[in-house]
């Protein structure tokens, strides 16, 4: 028995799986060379809840622009935060607000956990896999569509040659907000966003259908990322698709 696999038995006896930190074994290593790859220098952080997404960039170098949105007060606090200590002042965090298809107020259900909180109602396909996800509250918030927003960061974005990337973390609402997008999106290099193998919200759009959307858009689907999964089953519920350009 090799010394690695002796490790990783050793490992996994505690619960844990080790893997290098290279493109080819780390899902993290392999979405910060696509960004070295496709040139990456602005991202849109929409759902950014407390910043882990923000956070995970700079810890893995990315030291380019990061505008952030995220619409619980709570969580908006601790993401604005989490911006103000960023080294590099280039974390920016808009107004409490979430993004959609139209311009208005509306409320979003609250998660037990935080990170499946969703405008839409939950199913209980979802809340059975994670009951601690159970909705807890309600909060009525402003909804602007992305190509209203005015900001600093897309504005030097838009006119230089810095490529963008549009993150969406919306559990279930990502076809409202890219379609509060499609004038921005023929600016965009790249696309992240949760897809769902299975209905886990009320009239959510499911992956094949989000796919089949953006190929339409010319964008090309580069890399998966595992996500959310049945304990019980095993299944895979929900994973990130990260899409660029076809011709960049």
């Amino acid at each position: 028995m090799t010394l690695k696999h002796s490790l990783k038995l050793a490992a996994r006896h505690f619960g844990l799986d080790v893997h290098r930190y290279n493109p080819v074994e780390s899902a993290e290593a392999r979405l910060f060379a696509l960004l070295r790859t496709h040139g990456i220098e602005t991202v849109i952080d929409v759902g950014a809840n407390d910043g882990g997404y923000g956070s995970l960039l700079r810890g893995g170098g990315y030291e380019g622009a990061i505008l952030s949105f995220e619409p619980l007060e709570a969580e908006h606090a601790r993401l604005s935060e989490a911006a103000r200590a960023d080294p590099t002042g280039r974390w920016f965090v808009h107004p409490r607000a979430a993004l959609g298809a139209e311009h208005g107020e509306i409320e979003i259900h609250v998660a037990g956990n935080s990170a499946s909180s969703s405008i839409l109602p939950m199913l209980e396909t979802h809340a059975k896999a994670a009951p601690e996800s159970r909705y807890v509250g309600v909060q009525k918030v402003p909804v602007r569509r992305l190509d209203e927003v005015r900001h600093e960061v897309l504005d030097r974005a838009l006119s230089g040659p810095g490529r963008i990337l549009l993150k969406i973390d919306t559990q279930g609402y990502e076809m409202p907000v890219l379609r509060g997008a499609e004038k921005l999106l023929r600016h965009i290099a790249g696309v992240q966003l949760e897809l769902s193998v299975t209905p886990l919200y009320e009239g959510q759009v499911l992956c094949v259908d989000m796919m089949a959307w953006l190929r339409e858009r010319g964008f090309e689907l580069w890399n998966l990322i595992p996500g959310f999964i049945d304990p019980g089953s095993g299944r895979m519920l929900q994973f990130d698709g990260v899409f660029f350009r076809a011709d960049p």
